[in-house]
């Protein structure tokens, strides 16, 4: 595996390397260049960063965008937990039909029609058709 050229001989590029001098050791140039460095004086009022028109439309457009975003897109919604539904078994016997036993478990008022895809969903039947001996789930009588 070879290593970058960056990465095996790190330093600054323009800046001559001395031999013999171990890296991070002061010399006389660092030195100078230090002294240099620390007479340099603040930035001047003519120096500072401005926004142009453009930029600054752009800066409003972006607060605005972000803005919306955070009323449109941070509403959650959360249901409560489905109830669970207890059930009993029953074995179809022969003649049985989805609607008798739906006749047989609706509370009273309560619509068969409605008891009838009740059952349906209970059981995934795609159909309203029942085969003798076949095991139903049916709402347990509350």
């Amino acid at each position: 595996m070879a290593m970058s050229t960056i990465a095996a001989q790190p330093h600054l590029i323009g800046v001559p390397r001395s031999r013999g001098v171990r890296q991070g050791a002061p010399t006389r140039d660092s030195r100078a260049a230090a002294s240099t460095r620390s007479s340099v004086t603040a930035p001047t009022e003519s120096t500072r960063l401005h926004l142009t028109r453009r930029g600054r439309i752009v800066v409003v457009l972006l607060g605005l965008l972000l803005a919306a975003g955070g009323v449109m897109g941070g509403r959650a919604v959360a249901e409560g937990p489905v109830r669970a539904t207890e059930v009993e078994t029953y074995a179809v016997q022969s003649g049985d039909t989805l609607w008798s036993i739906a006749q047989g478990v609706a509370q009273p008022g309560e619509d068969v029609r409605d008891v009838v895809i009740q059952l349906q969903r209970l059981n995934d039947l795609n159909s309203g058709s029942l085969v003798a001996g076949q095991v139903l789930m049916l709402p347990a009588a509350g």
